[in-house]
């Protein structure tokens, strides 16, 4: 039952079948005339002439194309991994500049360990009380 009923409102959809369909209309013309948007084209020689809101729509797409492509290849680098970067030569930097103006020969890592830190400060990062 439920098999004959699919067949039939599949005939029926396709405009296959005869009588009028509740998903298919006949039109208002006897035959499509085979012209884009239904328009004659101009005779030849001459050329299409411009509808009214054809040159501010070129126009401001063309600008919008422009100022966004500017725009974001100008926008700055604000992600984490750019940061976090920054931060690392920056204190890179510092402990080269320590290490320089004190003469000391020991590394980094023998300065850390010995001067009894275990890594649990965190210099950067504000503590907020909740």
């Amino acid at each position: 039952m439920i098999r004959r009923r699919l067949l039939q409102s599949t005939r029926t959809r396709g405009g296959a079948s005869s009588g009028p369909s509740r998903w298919t209309s006949p039109g208002h013309e006897e035959t499509p005339k085979g012209l884009l948007f239904n328009r004659t084209p101009p005779p030849p020689g001459q050329s299409r002439k411009w509808e009214d809101w054809e040159l501010p729509c070129y126009v401001t797409s063309f600008l919008t194309i422009v100022i966004l492509g500017v725009g974001l290849n100008a926008k700055p680098d604000l992600t984490i991994e750019t940061w976090a970067h920054e931060k690392a030569l920056e204190r890179l930097k510092m402990e080269n500049s320590l290490a320089a103006s004190t003469g000391a020969t020991t590394t980094t890592t023998d300065n850390n360990n010995n001067n009894g830190d275990n890594g649990d400060n965190v210099e950067d990062v504000p503590h907020s009380e909740s």
